[in-house]
Formats: C-alpha cells, structure tokens, sequence
C-alpha cells in the first residue's frame, strides 16, 4: 500500500494513505491485520482523513514499515475478520448520527412548531418519563431522579412553559446517548482485550497424541485437556475425570466435576485432573457472547466510591422536592418552587461516575492492561504493598536452557529428549524453554510415554518403558521422589545453583539428568519499582523457588524491601494473607498455575500476559503487553481516576447549589436553570471520557 510518513518518534509512526478516508470494514481489516505482528502494541486509525498511528516495540520500525507496504488497499474490503470482531468506530459513527438527528429535530421544533402542534408534542415526549415515575411511585420504593425529572417536566407543562420542558427532555435524551455509547465502547474494546486466544489443541488419533490447529479439529475428533489449561471446543466427556471452573460460561462460582458423559464447554478452565473429549461443537461466536456476559456482570462490580456517590445522589432527591414545596408554601410561586425541581444532584453524579470507570477500564486496555470490574480500579488506587512472583513476572519470561548435564550414565541428547517429551504437554515458560532447546537440537521427542501428570508447584511425573519418570524442582525429586544424590553429583549441583535455577530429570528412582535455566531479570524491573515507590507503594516484595542466595541477589537488584526464597503456592497465599493481617492493601502479580492461590488472596490480582490459563481466569486484572510498564499506568490511571470522580462530585454540589439558590431567589428563571443544569451535566458527562493518561 502507498503511503507518505507524516509523523515520525521512536516508538510511534503516523502513515498518510493516498485515495482519501476508509470506509468501517476497511479500517477494522487494517486494525486487525496490523495488530496481529507481535511488535506492534496499538493501531490507532483516523478513518476520515485515511491516516493511521502505529505504536511498535523500539528497534523494529522497518519491520513496521515493511507491514504497513506489504498492505492491499483492495484487498481491505474483503478481509474476514474473526467472528463477533466489531468494524472500528462503528459505534462512535452510528451515535454521531443519533445525536445529529436529536440536535436538528430539537432546533426544527423550537422555532418552526406552531404552539397547538408544540403542546401536543411535548405532551407526548414526557408520557415515558411521567409513567417511569408513576411506576415507581406505584412500587412504593424511594424518590429517586426518575420522579424527579418527571415532577420538572410536568410542572414546566402545565405552565405552558415548553421550551423549559423540551430543554428538560432534550438534555436528558443526550446525557443517556452518551451513556449508552460509552458503555458500549467500552465493552467492545474489553471483549477484545479479554478473549483469550486459543489456536490449539492436543488431539488424540491413532492413540497418539499431537497438537493440531483449531481450524484443522472437526467434529467427532478427540480432545484431551490438562490441568491448567482452557477447554478449547464444545464437547462430551469420553474418559478421564476433572474439576472444571465453569464461571465465565455459567456463572457458577464452584468448581464442578466432569466425567465420562458430561458436557464441557470452551472457554472454561480444568483447574484439576484431565479429560479426553468428543468434539460436538469448535470454538464459535457462542464463547465471545460469553465474554461480553461477564463484562455485563463486571460492570456490575462497583468501585466502593461509586456504590457511596449512587447512595448520596438518591438520597438527596427528597430535599429537592422538599426545598419546591417550602419555596412554594413562602412564596405561593409555582415558577420559584419549580426552580427547585429543574435542578437535581442525581442526574449528573450517576452518569459521570460510571462513565469515568469506564472510561478508565476502556483506556486500560490502551496501556496493556484489561481490569474486570470497578472496584478493582479503586482497589488498584489504594495499595500500598505489591508483591511479585519472580519467574515469568520480573524475568522476562523467556527463560532459556544454558546447560544439560547427565548424570548416572545418561547422555545429555537423552535427558534433554526426555524432559521435552514431558515438558511439552504444560503451559509454562520453563517448559516452553526445555522443548525449544529439544527442537534447536533437532531432538525428536515421539510420545514414548503413559499418561502425565502434572504436580502443582513440583513437577511432572510420567512412565516411558515402565518405569517412573520424574522432572522438577529439587525438593519434588529429593525430597517428595526420594532420589538419591552422590557427593559428586551435589558438587556439580551446588556450583550450578550458585548462577542457575536448576531442573532435575530422574528415572526409576534414580538422577538422571539435571537442566541448567537462565532467566534474565527484566531491563525495566528496577526502574518499575522506583517509579511505584514514587506513586506511593510503600513496601515491594519478592516470591521465588530459588535459592536463598538467588533471591537475595535479585531483591537487591531491583531494590526490593523484602523477599522469600524457596516458596511453595500455599506459602505464597500465607504470605499474602499475613500482610493483609497486618493492615497491607496487597497487589500480586504472577503467572503460573502457581501461582493462583495467592492471586485469589491478594485484594488486587494481576496475570501476566503469557501466564497459565487458570491464572489469567483467576485475576482481577490481565496485562496484555509483555512489560511491567503496565503496572505503572495502572497506578497512575486508577489513581487520577479517584480524583476524577471527586473533583465530579464537587463541581456537581457545587454548581448545582449555586444554580438551586440562583433559582429560589427568582434571579434566573426555571427555563435557564434547567438549560444550565443539563449543559453542566453533559458537560461533566463528555468530560469524564477524556483519558486520563498521555498515549
């Protein structure tokens, strides 16, 4: 494709395309396309003026720029986009329109309706709010803003005052469009941040075992999924037994146990056991109705602020009515009391606080981050403790193989065969590390063995030409396997130790092997932690498997107040626990299966962007960039997002007390001081949406 670069930064590049602005389905292909090269992080297109912003991972811009050629203008309109992708600014466009169309049937009615047409009119545009009211009075539950409004519009009615009633009606008709569009943006862009892409699975043919693409399973085929992972298809269960976390498909909040017979449905997770599972139905539209189901039911997660500023804005609307009535008793003035009713708190505290929360939620995926419910973000803004799980969260979760040392006889080719063959059935960066140095070796790795079994924060125990095949850390191969070590093997052992997290490989009750992991520390760790300190996080924690030694070193590099070596997963939620005991507002950030327990205790729980399945279900909050960056913005965006909703709250008390004492004087009429009311409400409404943060 043809393009000028009309603006160009380290890490940002605006293109310019010839042939004028793109049309919806052409600017959700190009989004689409783009974003699908793992160093790009944000697509930001200006359709009408056919121009886009790429933001991409520093030191790859001529990567970015051969992606950007490499695009077909003509091929645009007949992209397939993945199902339930919503066309970019679809709803930015279609509410554009709506409000157009309100604007001019407003301005068309106030000066060209005759008054006859006009009362009949504004009659018929205030039956909804009139019955919304009566419906509530009928139900005998409290005053809340819907009587109110209707008690405003009423009384501007019967006054023959219809510019006042339509401006009522006219503002309050925009204040729910713009709710409404925010609302829907928001949840398109979380249901795209918050499905978790699952392009494989492990298919049983011929009683072997291989991983296939999804687009390549029919139905009738045989699945297995393992502990830890997300059921990819729709099935039957045809053997084994599992503990399944259902939550993002039923809502249940229990595990439930599948076995043979039972139906399994995609998108949930094996939390315990595995499963061999007839296909009935791939991965479809059905798992993405499911996501936006629990987006609906994480708006639903009020931030604590938001539930207190509700409260307050509902209670105030009897004193409203209460102010009419004694403005009314003192004066015997329907146009002074009704002053009183054109002006209520409710309106413009309700619509605000949410959009902001949105705002915030829809700007966080923005800077790498999807956050699942309000109350996190507020969570997010008073934490004073974070706590980081080191491997695959403070490494840089490409942990390689640097040595393989054999022991007992055994040949390194054939230790490190055998730990990929076992290794390659888990989502994990170690694993993930084992099997990329098979295949560098070019080490076949056939399926020689009987069922794995995976033991949390251990290992994996398996069986090849009958006997036990064991690989882990080592307190699961020496102390839970009871494997023997010579004095000369722990020599080995111990120097290593001092540089490496170590893998140990032993069969039939014998070492056999031992892998020698390097995990670099990330470049931005030790920066990340200053910047939280300034932000107010007073104490950052480290959780490790390695040594004592280790984990000192890195706490030390990174500036940490505080660490733990040798930790298992209940130790990790003991530790949480214990800080919380002690008053601590506590992050967590981890991303393994590990890890899940002491990201359910912590009050805010973050997954990283590659962690396990399990870990990114069980999170409050899933990065979706590979950096701790994120972090940082979360800090900052939930933080400017508290201040937002109070600095809301003020000015709405504020102006609309100076507005209520302006109307009960008689210095400005019922008709401006609803026209004021309801432009400060938009107002505070549109003002809400601006980010928060710089891009």
């Amino acid at each position: 494709m043809n393009y000028t670069i009309s603006h160009d930064i380290p890490g940002r590049i605006r293109f310019k395309f010839p042939g004028g602005g793109f049309s919806q389905e052409e600017t959700a292909a190009l989004c689409h396309s783009l974003a699908k090269n793992s160093f790009i992080h944000k697509v930001q297109p200006y359709r009408l003026s056919g121009s886009l912003a790429v933001n991409y991972e520093e030191g790859c811009r001529e990567e970015v720029i051969e992606a950007v050629a490499a695009l077909k203008r003509a091929e645009l309109k007949d992209y397939e986009l993945p199902v339930g992708e919503v066309p970019y600014n679809a709803y930015t466009d279609q509410y554009l329109n709506q409000l157009v169309y309100m604007i001019g049937k407003r301005v068309l009615t106030k000066l060209y309706m005759p008054s006859g047409l006009k009362a009949f009119w504004m009659m018929k545009g205030a039956l909804p709010y009139v019955l919304k009211a009566v419906k509530r009075l009928w139900s005998r539950e409290k005053l809340n803003v819907d009587v109110l409004d209707a008690a405003a519009i009423s009384v501007s009615i019967l006054k023959r005052d219809y510019d006042t009633s339509g401006s009522v009606m006219f503002f309050l008709s925009v204040g729910n469009l713009l709710e409404e569009w925010t609302h829907k943006k928001s949840r398109d862009d979380l249901a795209k941040g918050l499905a978790l892409r699952v392009n494989s699975a492990w298919v049983r043919r011929n009683g072997q075992e291989s991983l296939a693409n999804l687009k390549d399973i029919a139905i009738g085929e045989q699945v297995v999924a393992r502990m830890g992972s997300y059921i990819p298809v729709d099935g039957v269960v045809l053997q084994g037994e599992a503990m399944v976390n259902q939550s993002t498909m039923t809502g249940e909040s229990l595990v439930q146990r599948r076995i043979p017979g039972d139906t399994v449905y995609a998108g949930t997770v094996i939390e315990e056991g595995e499963l061999l599972i007839g296909v009935t139905a791939l991965e479809s539209e059905t798992k993405l109705n499911q996501i936006i189901k629990l987006i609906d039911e994480s708006e639903g997660l009020k931030a604590a602020v938001q539930s207190k500023i509700e409260n307050m804005a509902d209670a105030i609307v009897p004193y409203s009515f209460l102010i009419a009535g004694g403005v009314y008793l003192a004066t015997r003035s329907v146009a002074l009391a009704s002053a009183a009713l054109m002006v209520d708190y409710s309106c413009a505290l309700k619509m605000t606080t949410p959009i902001a929360i949105l705002t915030a939620m829809r700007e966080g995926t923005q800077h790498g981050f999807v956050i699942k419910g309000g109350k996190f973000l507020e969570e997010a803004a008073l934490v004073d403790t974070i706590v980081f799980d080191k491997t695959g969260t403070l490494t840089e979760a490409k942990p390689y193989v640097v040595d393989v040392i054999g022991f007992g006889g055994y040949r390194r080719d054939r230790v490190l065969r055998l730990a990929a063959c076992l290794e390659e059935h888990f989502p994990h960066s170690v694993a993930a590390a084992v099997v990329a140095k098979a295949n560098e070796k070019n080490l076949k790795h056939r399926e020689m063995h009987a069922n794995v079994e995976y033991i949390v924060a251990h290992g994996i125990a398996s069986y090849v030409e009958d006997k036990r095949v064991v690989i882990g850390s080592g307190h699961f191969v020496f102390e839970d396997e009871k494997v023997e070590v010579t004095a000369a093997e722990q020599e080995v052992i111990d120097k290593k130790a001092e540089a490496y997290s170590l893998l140990f490989l032993a069969v039939g009750g014998r070492l056999a092997g031992m892998l020698c992991i390097e995990d670099p520390i990330r470049p931005e760790a030790a920066g990340i932690v200053g910047e939280l300190k300034a932000l107010g996080i007073h104490h950052i924690a480290l959780l490790t498997g390695d040594s004592e030694k280790a984990a000192q070193a890195i706490a030390r590099r990174i500036d940490a107040d505080d660490y733990r070596s040798q930790v298992l997963p209940a130790e990790k939620a003991d530790y949480i626990n214990s800080l919380r005991r002690q008053g601590r507002r506590v992050m967590m950030l981890g991303d393994g299966i590990n890890d899940s327990p002491a990201l359910s205790s912590a009050n805010v729980g973050i997954a990283m962007k590659n962690g396990a399945d399990i870990a990114r279900d069980i999170a409050d909050v899933v990065l979706t960039q590979g950096n701790l960056k994120s972090i940082v913005a979360l800090r900052r965006l939930s933080s400017l997002l508290i201040r937002r909703i109070e600095n809301n709250f003020r000015f709405t008390v504020g102006f609309n007390s100076g507005l209520l004492t302006l109307g009960v004087l008689g210095i400005i009429s019922p008709g401006s001081s609803a026209l004021l009311h309801n432009l400060s409400t938009v107002a505070t409404g549109v003002s809400s949406m601006r980010n928060y943060l710089p891009e």
